[in-house]
């Protein structure tokens, strides 16, 4: 295992889709608020969503310079996702959105920590 990312373009890929998220996120997409309303999750929540996947963001970047702090967000990420999956197994949304929206997510981080920390 390393504390830094090698390849770092690893993490930089991940921050990057990140920002791309969090991006949409600030005025969200059709596809979007079906997901956030499919697992029921409250309007006036949705903002947090943003403010945690930038702070990813923040960390994912750091990281690529301060030992560990990569691995701990991409972690972190991993248990975002983990969480998405479990809000729409419980509210059994389980439509395309959470294949391709969360499951795709949560792909590209177990990737990234795998062959960016794990391998």
């Amino acid at each position: 295992m390393t504390l830094l990312p090698d390849p770092w373009w690893l993490s930089a890929l991940l921050a990057a889709v990140l920002l791309g998220d969090a991006l949409l996120s600030l005025r969200p997409p059709q596809f979007i608020r079906r997901c956030l309303d499919g697992v029921g999750l409250p309007r006036d929540w949705w903002w947090i969503l943003v403010v945690i996947k930038l702070a990813a963001v923040v960390g994912l970047v750091a990281g690529l310079w301060v030992p560990g702090i990569a691995l701990a967000t991409t972690c972190a990420v991993i248990c975002y996702f983990l969480a998405a999956v479990a809000a729409h197994v419980r509210a059994r949304f389980l439509g395309r959105e959470l294949w391709i929206n969360c499951l795709g997510m949560l792909a590209l981080a177990v990737g990234v920590l795998v062959l960016g920390h794990l391998v």
